[in-house]
């Protein structure tokens, strides 16, 4: 996975390495840290585009993140679609749970879908809201999931 910060600087390392280095230093500075994960994707053609990101907020002092984008060639059920969203955001948060747990940071996994029945994303709420439960992760939807609904969304070209 190719990871790259905002300001479009590629991530050279394992994404594993560079959130611990970050975590690190931002303790040192003495930063209380919260961390939000989210995924949004877009669907041009027959290509999906999903951003993934790993959102690092600075309790009283701004914050930045990191990003992800992956293409696919395939056209997805707007429910499959959502899941597979809530899916990326999982594989990231488990692969850096432990850094988190070491440091005490508290996480969030944001999911793109709307609380509204009225949206078609919403038929996907019980399954995403169960499978990041599940996984032992703190959930938030729409308009709460600032990391997917805002913040991904940005990075989808």
């Amino acid at each position: 996975m190719r990871w790259r910060k905002f300001n479009g600087e590629s991530i050279a390392q394992p994404i594993q390495d560079a959130v611990r280095e970050t975590i690190q230093q931002e303790v040192e500075n003495g930063v209380k840290l919260k961390v939000c994960i989210g995924t949004d994707s877009q669907v041009k053609g027959d290509i999906t585009e999903f951003a993934t990101v790993i959102v690092f907020l600075r309790e009283h002092a701004g914050g930045f993140m990191y990003i992800h984008n992956e293409k696919v060639r395939q056209h997805y059920h707007i429910k499959e679609r959502m899941l597979l969203e809530v899916a990326k955001s999982i594989e990231v948060a488990y692969a850096l749970c432990d850094t988190f747990i070491e440091f005490g940071v508290d996480l969030e996994v944001h999911a793109d879908i709307n609380t509204n029945p009225q949206f078609k994303s919403n038929d996907a709420l019980r399954e995403a809201m169960g499978y990041i439960l599940g996984m032992g992760f703190a959930f938030k939807a729409k308009p709460e999931a600032f990391a997917s609904s805002c913040c991904a969304d940005k990075m989808v070209n």
